[in-house]
């Protein structure tokens, strides 16, 4: 084929990255120049050019000459002069799912496949560290190598990774579910659908919710938690199910141990619909139990309970009761899953400990969903609490009054900054939106220009005993950064205040 890819952005460098790889003649459009796009993404069109991809930049009405066939960006605008040009061409088209089925033929191995909301960096990266414990040669794409994550997985083909290892467990956002629906799975994981990137699906949730549910109709092992069992009723009546105790429907705290025991004990844990749940998890210090009752691909049922040793904190119990479920679905032993479990050292700026500062623990943590900010405050709840926040407009715009409200509940002080990562910039607007939020909170608030200013007053307006926490999303914009400006502000604020 003769292809031409319409946009440069997220969608179509891959797109026409791996056309090219696959032997077609591609010439790649858009009406940026070159120097008008991010500097990464500078570097990603100069090696695609190097490789042989064409490309036609600073153009508004793109030559057809010799073209037989169209890739069109999603984001392309239907006024566009390049869309018009396009329509009137009548080429055959190539289609996102054209590229799904392109991309799954390189990649001859059992394929994981983790989406959701939460967690799914988190839940790649232990199941990875199972597999890896297990023996395997495990091809990992996640966000933690790069945020395109369909950019990672198309590296990873031209640079023949498949060939070299024994499984794939790819983390799918949205962005990379929408290219790469048609992937086939050994086991796919739904972990979640909560509302977050709905501007990207014109405000409907229920688009949003379609895109994540590709995962159910191409996995020939299912695993969803119990947050998703209305959703997939209808797609997959053999899903298997999981949760932590805590979730479960109706759960009495004063009870906790009969329903852990009661699978624990082979009986069937009912959770609506006609649903039971097959896999529960319970936190305890430095150990995780679970219990598990479910039958497999090959109708054997499979049940039993144990506990492993498990360093690490909040909302990755409820990853390691999924990773299990997948790893035990593929069908690895439980004494490898154990030991998996146990090597598990966590991920950075994921409730990651940093440090002690003049009698204050530490921590950093990505949340910016308000379910995955409960789960950090829930299991620091207890801790005197300074809560040293992002601003939480990225690129994407986030409704920050429930989140503010939330978090206004659990904290001594907040710290509200207003430095944008992504635009650069201070924006004071958002920050004054968490502070407002928490109006019947007797915290002491704060607010910040940049995130070194921020980490000085959390050290000014707390005191040794206290725990610091750093949330919200600018720490996956730039991790190694925004880290570096939490350290220095701490340090300075160490100087200054004490």
């Amino acid at each position: 084929m003769n292809v031409i890819v319409v946009g440069a952005g997220n969608a179509g460098r891959p797109v026409a990255r791996l056309l090219n790889y696959a032997g077609h003649t591609v010439k790649i459009t858009d009406p940026k120049r070159i120097e008008d796009f991010h500097m990464d993404v500078q570097k990603t069109l100069r090696l695609m050019e190097s490789e042989g991809v064409e490309l036609d930049l600073g153009v508004f009405e793109p030559n057809l000459d010799g073209i037989d066939t169209v890739y069109l960006s999603p984001t392309v605008p239907e006024n566009a002069p390049a869309y018009k040009i396009i329509k009137e061409a009548n080429l055959n088209v190539f289609s996102n799912d054209d590229f799904g089925r392109l991309a799954d033929s390189f990649i001859d191995i059992d394929i994981i496949g983790i989406t959701g909301s939460v967690g799914k960096t988190s839940t790649t990266h232990m199941v990875t560290e199972i597999f890896r414990t297990a023996g395997y040669q495990v091809w990992i794409c996640s966000s933690m190598t790069q945020n395109l994550v369909s950019e990672v997985i198309v590296d990873g083909i031209i640079k023949g990774i498949p060939e070299k290892s024994d499984i794939a467990v790819l983390e799918l956002p949205h962005g990379t579910a929408g290219l790469m629906a048609e992937l086939q799975l050994k086991v796919g994981a739904l972990l979640n659908i909560y509302e977050e990137h709905l501007s990207e699906f014109g405000g409907s949730m229920e688009r949003y919710t379609q895109r994540k549910m590709f995962i159910a109709k191409n996995s020939e092992n299912f695993i969803t938690s119990i947050h998703c069992k209305g959703t997939v009723k209808e797609a997959r009546p053999d899903a298997i199910f999981y949760a932590m105790v805590k979730d479960l429907p109706g759960y009495d705290p004063s009870k906790k141990s009969e329903y852990f025991d009661k699978v624990a004990n082979f009986e069937e844990v009912a959770i609506g619909e006609g649903q039971v749940c097959n896999f529960i998890g319970d936190s305890a210090k430095g150990a995780i139990d679970i219990a598990y009752k479910f039958r497999n691909k090959s109708n054997e049922l499979k049940k039993g309970s144990f506990t492993s040793d498990f360093h690490m904190m909040s909302y990755y119990y409820e990853n390691a009761v999924a990773a299990t479920a997948i790893a035990m679905a593929y069908g690895l032993p439980v004494e490898i899953i154990k030991n998996g479990l146990a090597n598990f050292k966590g991920l950075s700026v994921h409730m990651e400990y940093i440090g002690d500062y003049n009698g204050r623990e530490v921590y950093i943590d990505a949340s910016y969903l308000i379910e995955g900010i409960t789960a950090a405050l829930d299991f620091l709840g207890d801790r005197s609490l300074v809560l040293l926040l992002d601003n939480f407009d990225t690129s994407t715009y986030r409704d920050k009054k429930e989140t503010g409200k939330l978090m206004g509940k659990y904290a001594n002080v907040m710290v509200a900054t207003g430095f944008n990562e992504v635009y650069q910039r201070v924006d004071l607007e958002p920050a004054q939106e968490l502070l407002d939020a928490a109006v019947d909170s007797d915290a002491v608030k704060v607010i910040a220009g940049t995130m070194e200013e921020g980490a000085e007053l959390a050290i000014k307006y707390s005191k040794p005993g206290d725990t610091i926490l750093h949330l919200g999303p600018q720490l996956m914009q730039d991790p190694e950064g925004i880290m570096e400006k939490i350290v220095t502000g701490l340090e300075e604020g160490c100087k200054k205040y004490e």
